[in-house]
């Protein structure tokens, strides 16, 4: 562990990225953008979804829509792989290790908390209702919707520092992705790295590093 680069007073809130952090979703969104492509006579492999890991579904299957030299109208593959992955993940999506504690801790600490990921409101309901989460246990839910510019860029970070009546200096990130760690520090927030996608040297500017929630210290919330 490192000492954060940023300290302005105590941690008052803290901020989860959903996919790597919260849930290990990645299987099940690129099974679900495999059998998209496939329906739509292309074939794809998981490893081509890497380089886009983190940075929201429209850029996800975008990406791979681009090197496969597919026209293909966003809106309407993203609905698609939606469809497939809301259907998939049914009694199989379950909480990385420690979530639902680290969590209560936060709480019992009197944190603010709040989710900001870069994909869809549909797959983030979709998501924390499956773990037992349900959105309203969070003071605020931000999603790609709702900013312009996507991680690497700090947008959402700042937006959900703003709905938590946060400034971003008193702000916990918890990140999972090379993207994230950087929106989280651009934004002017500590992070905590989880190495669930990523090893910790892809990782190197966050302030601190665990393999998952249950090995987060204690630390990080102070």
């Amino acid at each position: 562990m490192t000492e954060p680069n940023v300290r302005s007073g105590p941690c008052r809130g803290v901020i989860f990225d959903m996919d790597g952090v919260l849930v290990d979703s990645e299987a099940f969104i690129c099974r679900a953008a495999c059998r998209m492509f496939g329906e739509l006579g292309q074939t794809v492999q998981p490893e081509d979804f890497t380089p886009f890991i983190g940075t929201g579904e429209n850029r996800y299957l975008g990406g791979v829509a681009e090197k496969y030299g597919l026209a293909v109208d966003i809106d309407q593959i993203k609905r698609r792989t939606y469809d497939i992955y809301l259907e998939i993940i049914q009694g199989e999506l379950e909480p990385l290790p420690g979530v639902h504690d680290f969590i209560q801790k936060c709480r019992d600490l009197g944190k603010r908390l709040a989710v900001a990921s870069s994909a869809d409101r549909r797959k983030v309901v979709g998501n924390l209702n499956e773990i037992g989460l349900a959105p309203e246990l969070f003071d605020a839910v931000i999603v790609g919707e709702d900013v312009e510019h996507k991680k690497p860029a700090p947008d959402i970070f700042l937006l959900a520092a703003e709905q938590l009546r946060l400034t971003p200096e008193q702000c916990l990130v918890v990140e999972d992705a090379v993207s994230g760690v950087a929106a989280a520090k651009a934004a002017g927030a500590r992070c905590l790295a989880l190495t669930t996608s990523f090893d910790q040297d892809a990782l190197a500017d966050a302030d601190y590093f665990a393999a998952d929630l249950s090995q987060a210290a204690d630390e990080v919330l102070l």
